[in-house]
């Protein structure tokens, strides 16, 4: 993810932000919940200022009783969706935002609900990834396929790394640094709350 720019923001609850920028020119504001000087190299930690959403399509396979939940991902169903997907948001005073790598919404969640927690396995080889879960906000219908909004109950991190040859760079996921570097900044975070 080395084609991302960033910007520093305006300072919200006494956390530096950062503006990220993906490839498509979309922007990502981010508080920099902790930072961290690895290896001549500072490593940041990174929050989305508002919260992130992810739309999720029920597929029926064939006729088993059986139905798969797909992560919308692909940008052009994405934007397929997107008029419907704000407006069933708009009914709970969210409004949707296409942001850099994460659809956001500003406005404030419904309280958790038990019955509107959701456990989402994530099937894909990634050793960082473990079951998610998710707060389910709304439901929509597109073309007789029945559409869900969620919520992550835990927060999306963004790891940057600051170097003096190449700048400000996110780590990604095939980042053999990544899980040490993320260990380190949660752990140093945890220790200063403690504080």
């Amino acid at each position: 993810m080395s084609s991302s720019q960033f910007y520093p923001a305006n300072e919200q609850d006494d956390h530096e932000n950062l503006t990220i920028f993906d490839s498509s020119g979309r922007s990502l504001d981010c508080y920099i919940e902790n930072s961290l000087e690895y290896k001549d190299s500072v490593y940041l930690l990174l929050i989305p200022c508002d919260s992130p959403v992810i739309i999720l399509k029920e597929s029926e396979e064939d006729l088993e009783e059986y139905d798969e939940t797909i992560i919308i991902e692909e940008e052009e169903e994405i934007t397929t969706v997107f008029a419907d997907a704000k407006a069933v948001l708009a009914e709970l005073d969210l409004l949707l935002h296409h942001t850099a790598y994460t659809l956001t919404v500003t406005g404030e969640l419904p309280p958790l609900d038990e019955e509107h927690i959701w456990n989402l396995e994530i099937e894909e080889d990634e050793p960082l990834l473990e079951q998610e879960e998710l707060q389910w906000l709304a439901c929509f219908y597109y073309d007789n396929e029945r559409y869900n909004i969620c919520a992550p109950i835990n927060p999306l991190l963004f790891v940057a790394k600051d170097d003096p040859k190449h700048g400000l760079q996110l780590l990604s996921s095939a980042d053999p640094e990544l899980k040490e570097i993320l260990q380190e900044l949660l752990l140093d975070d945890d220790l200063d709350d403690e504080d």
